[in-house]
Formats: structure tokens, sequence, C-alpha cells
């Protein structure tokens, strides 16, 4: 790989989870760092303060495994995708950016946040969340069993449409059916992972 290191032989190093993908913390590497990182999978990198190699974690033991190292366009930017053992941030925190490394999925984790909102707020006259769930789990998991019969109903017909439409209500249901549950995408993530072994 060709790497465009700047007039003090440096070159940026953005640190990504390799499967939240949140960015966790910028470092910069030098030939030498990045051919140790590449050597050893722990991500190693030039440290201006102390002008030495300094791979992370070797203190804390919250080392960052490396997993892939990819250049950017102008080749003077490296992404280093890497799996982190422990926070990163030398504050304790996950990201440099005081932010919760946690998995990301969307406007699906936007909606599980929604619907985790309007069962707190249990206004039952404006939120149909919140007047399902009044109802009890077994109104939920009803739910999610009619919308799941609909589903596979609109698969066996030609109305691409409303295979779709049903499939959302089938997936918004089923969000709150996990959430009346106790558990969120990140559990059902975890279970199919341990299954991918």
């Amino acid at each position: 790989m060709i790497i465009k290191y700047d007039q003090n032989g440096l070159v940026p190093a953005i640190i990504q989870d390799a499967t939240t993908k949140n960015v966790l913390m910028l470092g910069y590497m030098n030939e030498e760092s990045y051919q140790k990182t590449l050597e050893t999978k722990k991500v190693t990198f030039f440290s201006r303060s102390k002008q030495r190699l300094w791979t992370k974690g070797e203190e804390s033991g919250n080392f960052l495994e490396l997993v892939d190292i990819k250049n950017d366009c102008d080749k003077d930017t490296l992404l280093v995708r890497a799996n982190p053992v422990g926070p990163i941030c030398h504050t304790g925190t996950d990201t440099c950016w005081h932010e919760e490394n946690t998995p990301n999925y969307g406007f699906f984790s936007t909606l599980e946040y929604v619907i985790a909102e309007r069962v707190a707020n249990k206004d039952t006259s404006k939120s149909y969340v919140a007047s399902l769930f009044s109802k009890g789990i077994n109104k939920v998991a009803q739910k999610v069993g009619e919308e799941a019969v609909e589903t596979v109903i609109e698969a066996m017909d030609n109305n691409d449409e409303l295979f779709l439409y049903e499939s959302a209500d089938l997936l918004f249901h089923y969000l709150m059916l996990l959430q009346a549950k106790g558990f969120t995408l990140k559990d059902i993530e975890k279970e199919l992972k341990g299954r991918h072994k």
C-alpha cells in the first residue's frame, strides 16, 4: 500500500470499531509504527509527545486488535478498523469523543428509542405504542402474530407495495415485543453472531 507521509514522516490514522463502525480515536503513524501494527496485529502509533512508538493499551491493557487498514483516495490518511479491548480514551470513556461505543442500527435504533420513550411517557390517549403496551405483553405478542400472518399473505401475492407495508408493520411490532420482553436489537445481533460461529 502506498502511503503519503507528511513532512514529519507521519500520517493520520482514524480508528474505527470494526463491529459498531463508531470512530474511536485519531492517532498518527509513521512507517515503523505502521509495520509494527501489521506484524503484531495490535494498533501502534508514533507518539508525538513522547517521540516514540506507542502501542495502544501498552499500559492500560486496552489494546486495539487490528482487523484491517485502508488508505483514503489521496493516500494521506489511514482508516484502521480494529476491535477494542476496553475503553479507548485515556479518560476512561469508550471513545475520545466521550460517546458510548454501542451498535447503531441507523433508523432502527431511532425507532427503538422512540418506542422506549413512548412507553415511558404512558400517554395512551396520544400514543399507539403506549396504548398497546398498556394492554400487556399478550396483546403485543398477539399483534406481532397478526402482522406476521398479514406479511405472509402479502408475500404470496404480487403486490410489492402491500408486502413492504405489512413487513414494516411486522418489524415495528416486533421491536415493540422485544422491548416488552426487555431486549433490543443488540441482543438479537449477539444471538445471531453466536450461531454464525
